[in-house]
């Protein structure tokens, strides 16, 4: 075989073997929020999405309402089993300073963010709930990441209906910043809170400009590993951007547009302005990868009109990030987290293009650049896309058709405590 049969046999093995990632999707996070009030009630919340129970997160299809409806209670109870162990294994929960506590979770199935289950496509995640009380004495609040916990835990805080401004985002092992509780059982925590940090280097209650700061890298870090190593379509996409072209100019306008657009959607959905089904976001992402690695074969040259499809497909991969982050990012600090968020995607973004150049610089000639490997990759890029296109929308109509007919999904408990109504989303408490 010659050198180039080879190298392209090569490639096309590489591309063929990663294959089955491309139905993948970011592992879903694991959201830990503690929410206290003055007088020491507190309920801990946290929140499982079923993916992480297979054996291949990133390719597992989400517990959508129309299949909750059609689980045997069975089922549905071992579902709540693999919740209630995945918590007890992953994440260690403390109060300081007596140390670690046991929590018993009590599970029940409601939608991202704890909204409501409304229709057959929303999907569903478990919300553990423990309701107790700041234990005596308490000066503390933390959890730790366990090592084998392979999720990324995001940890927020909710003090009389406020949310803090201060977000953790932990990844095995990690700890997180210690929420001073000094006093909050006896309603004296405001005289505690004046300060920005307690003398133990605990953060106080009231929170401060400098926590919205604090979050900042915990976002890079999650918005890096949502592309790096997890989001796999992500990644096709950036890759068929640098298969049109090697040039710097080319590559930066590309990669700026892609990231503004996510950005933009990114944030109206997370603040609540737009909302897009999962059902529609999802084929469309796919055949934006597909869109973008046939241009290569058939328009192999960069025009104005490249920019404009590339900022439209970016805003449709923001809606994308939004249905698996928005809940997540929190409300008092938004723009610092959205900011960290798409500066991790961006230095993902450009790892992607130097493993490319990497691989693929040293090939000078650009007829035998194109034939050997613009040409195979986006082809198969295409066929990739599109499969994942064909699937996605089969999942939808074939799954919706099977539940026609059946109700719409009630409110699920637990709804937060004190002015929070059983009802109400996660977004909505965090802006009381």
């Amino acid at each position: 075989m010659t050198f180039p049969g080879l190298f392209r046999t090569v490639l096309l093995a590489l591309l063929l073997g990663s294959a089955r990632l491309a139905l993948a999707h970011p592992t879903p996070d694991l959201p830990v929020r503690g929410v206290f009030e003055t007088g020491g009630a507190c309920t801990i919340y946290v929140e499982v999405n079923p993916r992480v129970f297979d054996p291949h997160p990133n390719d597992a299809p989400s517990l959508t309402m129309a299949i909750l409806k059609m689980l045997p209670p069975e089922r549905q109870a071992e579902l709540i089993r693999q919740a209630a162990n995945l918590t007890r294994a992953g994440v260690e929960f403390i109060f300081e300073p007596a140390g670690p506590v046991q929590p018993e979770f009590v599970f029940t199935f409601t939608g991202e963010g704890n909204r409501p289950l409304v229709n057959d496509d929303d999907t569903v995640v478990l919300m553990g709930a423990w309701k107790t009380t700041v234990p005596p004495g308490a000066t503390g609040w933390k959890i730790r990441a366990l090592p084998d916990l392979r999720l990324a835990v995001i940890f927020q805080n909710f003090i009389d209906g406020t949310m803090h401004p201060r977000t953790a985002t932990l990844f095995p092992g990690d700890t997180s910043f210690t929420l001073d509780l000094t006093g909050l059982a006896t309603g004296t925590s405001e005289a505690a809170s004046h300060h920005a940090t307690t003398p133990d280097g605990a953060i106080a209650l009231a929170g401060s400009a400098n926590d919205r700061w604090a979050s900042f890298g915990g976002f890079v870090r999650l918005g890096y590993a949502h592309v790096l190593p997890d989001g796999f379509d992500h990644i096709l996409f950036v890759v068929g951007l640098y298969l049109l072209s090697r040039s710097a100019r080319p590559l930066l306008w590309q990669i700026t547009a892609f990231t503004i657009a996510h950005s933009v959607t990114l944030a109206l959905a997370t603040l609540g302005y737009v909302h897009v089904p999962r059902s529609i976001v999802e084929p469309v992402i796919a055949l934006s990868i597909a869109a973008v690695a046939l241009e290569n074969i058939f328009h192999p040259r960069y025009t104005p009109w490249r920019l404009l499809i590339i900022f439209a497909f970016g805003l449709v991969h923001g809606l994308g990030f939004a249905s698996g982050l928005g809940q997540n990012l929190p409300k008092a600090s938004l723009a610092v987290s959205l900011v960290g968020f798409n500066v991790g995607v961006e230095c993902a973004q450009i790892t992607v293009i130097l493993l490319c150049i990497f691989l693929t610089g040293w090939m000078r000639d650009s007829e035998r650049y194109r034939q050997w490997i613009v040409i195979p990759a986006s082809a198969l890029i295409a066929a990739i896309g599109l499969w994942w296109a064909v699937q996605r929308v089969a999942a939808n109509v074939f799954g919706n058709t099977t539940v026609q007919g059946l109700p719409t999904g009630e409110c699920q408990e637990p709804g937060f405590e004190s002015q929070v109504s059983p009802c109400q989303s996660l977004s909505e408490y965090g802006t009381t």
